[in-house]
């Protein structure tokens, strides 16, 4: 009996070595990564586009942004815009100033920006003065990209209460999506309200493209904000999109390195 308990101590002592730690296992789990669209930051965020691979498409997304008037009115204002990732997780957007709704002013685009998961880079692109400066880039395509939703029930420290709602599945663009409304209260005093203040959020998710199609906020602080999907396709988009145009220069912020 004592040589047999010998010769099983090495296995045992195997086993121990090579079955992995539970915080080894909880490690190896992807990020996840809650994605948000709207509000404002000083300037008013756009919708979230990560970095997916497998997932092409070109869209125009359609923008409009309505704060209210002292008088009862409101001020509009709106732009559209190109936005392409290929299949390699790569992204395109475009940015065109915001002008006003029905107005003859034109809107331009004044800045381009390409992002490579792969390369970890970050190209921000001024239109005038053809400059392209590159940062890094952070987001990889195996962070898990969810829409960022809360539960309903009370906010924390007695501030409010927060009713979220699902609103089932539909289609747009021909692609699949499911959608969520989300209506928070804060309780007078707050955020400075006298009154109950009320926000809410409402998207239509793509779990294929792993974007909103159709996202909108409500916001008293922020106003109205309505981001819409359009001209929607799903295959590979053309790769010249991904390359610095010529007659641009390229500064490299994280070194400090110009190339003409």
């Amino acid at each position: 009996m004592r040589v047999r308990s010998l010769r099983l101590l090495p296995l045992v002592v195997l086993a121990v070595l090579v079955v992995p730690h539970p915080f080894a296992l909880a490690q190896a789990a992807p990020p996840v990564v809650h994605i948000q669209d709207g509000g404002t930051s000083g300037r008013m965020e756009s919708i979230f586009i990560p970095p997916l691979t497998g997932a092409p498409f070109s869209m125009m997304l359609v923008t409009e942004w309505s704060r209210p008037l002292g008088n009862g009115g409101s001020f509009t204002l709106v732009n559209k815009r190109r936005i392409v990732r290929d299949g390699r997780g790569r992204i395109y957007q475009e940015r065109w100033l915001l002008v006003p709704k029905g107005s003859k002013i034109e809107s331009r685009m004044d800045v381009f920006q390409i992002s490579d998961p792969m390369e970890h880079t970050w190209l921000n692109c001024g239109v005038e003065e053809k400059i392209c400066e590159v940062r890094p880039y952070g987001l990889v395509p195996d962070m898990v990209y969810r829409p960022g939703m809360g539960t309903t029930g009370p906010l924390p420290d007695g501030q409010g209460f927060r009713q979220h709602d699902d609103l089932g599945l539909s289609n747009s663009n021909g692609v699949d999506t499911i959608g969520y409304r989300e209506t928070t209260t804060l309780n007078p005093g707050v955020l400075g309200n006298d009154l109950p203040m009320v926000s809410t959020r409402e998207f239509w998710y793509s779990a294929k493209l792993g974007i909103n199609l159709i996202s909108k906020v409500d916001d008293p602080s922020s106003g109205r904000q309505s981001f819409s999907v359009t001209e929607l396709t799903t295959s590979e988009p053309d790769p010249r999109y991904f390359v610095v145009p010529e007659g641009y220069k390229v500064v490299d912020r994280r070194k400090g390195e110009e190339k003409p």
